[in-house]
C-alpha cells in the first residue's frame, strides 16, 4: 500500500512539475477549457434563471367547468366540494350565475347585461391543479369533463405547452453544447499530452529499457490531463459566477423598471463541484486515450 501511495505521489509530482515548467502554455490551455466549460454551464444557469423568473410572473393556470342550467346552486357547491377533495385539486371555487353577470357589469357590458330578459349564465366551477404541466392538465380535463354535472369545460393551456416546449429546448441545446464543448475538452487534453511524450520521446525509450512498464509511464501523463480539466473547470465555474455577478445590479434594475424584484441566481457549490470533476473525468479520459495512442507509435517507430 506504501509503495503503491509513493508511486502515485511521485506521478503527481511530476505532472505538477511539467506545469510549472511551462506556465504560459498551461494557463493558456486552462483559459481555453475554462471557456468552453463556462459555455454550457453559463447557458444551463440562464436556463434556470429564465425557469425561476417565469415561475413568478407566469398565470395561474385553472379550469372552468360550466355546469348544466337545469343543476341547483346546492347541487353545484357540493360538486364543488367533492372536486376540492381529489389529490390533484388545488383549490375549487364556485361562481354562480349572479356573480357571472357582475362580472360582466364590471367589464363594462353592462347595457348588454342589462338588455337580457333571463340570466342565460350558468353556474360554473374554477378549478385549480397542483400540477400544471400539459400532461397534467389534459388528464384533469378530461376527468372533469367526464361529470354528469359538467356541461362544458375551458382550458387555456396553449401558453402552458409553449414554455414547456421552450424550456425543453433550451435544455436540448445546453445538452447538445455539453457534448460537443466536452469532447472539445477532451481533445484539448489529448493535443497536449500528446505533445509533452513526442517531447519526451527519448526519456519514454530510456525508461522502457531500463524496465519501466507503460502503466508507470503513463500515469503522470494521466494526472496531468486530470489536474489540467480539474483547474479549467474551476475556470470556467468561476467565469460564469463572476459573469452573473456583474449582470446581477442590471437585471435588478430591468425588474423593478416592471415593478417586480428579481435576483440573478449564481451556480451553487454543488454545481462547482460537479462541473469541476466533470472536467476533471473529461480530462483524464483525453490524457488516457492521447497516451495509449502515443505510447504504440513510440513503440512501432
Amino acid at each position: 500500500m506504501k509503495a503503491w501511495l509513493a508511486h502515485h505521489l511521485h506521478s503527481l509530482k511530476i505532472a505538477v512539475r511539467r506545469f510549472l515548467d511551462a506556465p504560459v502554455a498551461g494557463l493558456f490551455t486552462i483559459l481555453v477549457i475554462g471557456v468552453a466549460v463556462a459555455m454550457p454551464a453559463g447557458l444551463y444557469l440562464l436556463l434556470d434563471n429564465l425557469d425561476r423568473a417565469a415561475g413568478g410572473i407566469r398565470p395561474q393556470a385553472e379550469v372552468t367547468v360550466f355546469l348544466k342550467t337545469e343543476l341547483a346552486p346546492a347541487q353545484g357547491k357540493a360538486l364543488a366540494d367533492r372536486i376540492a377533495g381529489q389529490p390533484e385539486v388545488a383549490q375549487v371555487r364556485f361562481v354562480s350565475r349572479q356573480e357571472g353577470v357582475g362580472k360582466l357589469e364590471a367589464a363594462g357590458l353592462s347595457d348588454i347585461a342589462a338588455g337580457l330578459p333571463d340570466n342565460p349564465l350558468p353556474d360554473a366551477l374554477v378549478v385549480t391543479p397542483r400540477d400544471t404541466t400539459p400532461a397534467a392538465l389534459e388528464n384533469l380535463g378530461t376527468r372533469l369533463r367526464q361529470l354528469e354535472e359538467a356541461d362544458r369545460v375551458l382550458m387555456d393551456t396553449d401558453w402552458i405547452k409553449r414554455l414547456a416546449a421552450l424550456m425543453g429546448l433550451g435544455h436540448d441545446l445546453v445538452f447538445m453544447l455539453s457534448t460537443m464543448l466536452g469532447l472539445a475538452l477532451a481533445a484539448i487534453t489529448a493535443n497536449t499530452i500528446r505533445l509533452q511524450i513526442y517531447a519526451q520521446r527519448d526519456e519514454i525509450e530510456v525508461a522502457r529499457l531500463i524496465g519501466a512498464t507503460d502503466r508507470f509511464i503513463r500515469r503522470p501523463f494521466l494526472y496531468f490531463g486530470g489536474i489540467q480539466g480539474l483547474a479549467g473547470g474551476l475556470t470556467g465555474g468561476a467565469l460564469v459566477s463572476l459573469g452573473a455577478t456583474l449582470l446581477d445590479t442590471s437585471v435588478e434594475r430591468v425588474a423593478a423598471a416592471y415593478g417586480a424584484q428579481f435576483t440573478l441566481a449564481s451556480l451553487t457549490p454543488l454545481d462547482l463541484i460537479l462541473l469541476a470533476a466533470l472536467s476533471a473525468i473529461l480530462g483524464w479520459l483525453g490524457a488516457y486515450f492521447a497516451v495509449g495512442q502515443a505510447l504504440r507509435q513510440v513503440e512501432q517507430s
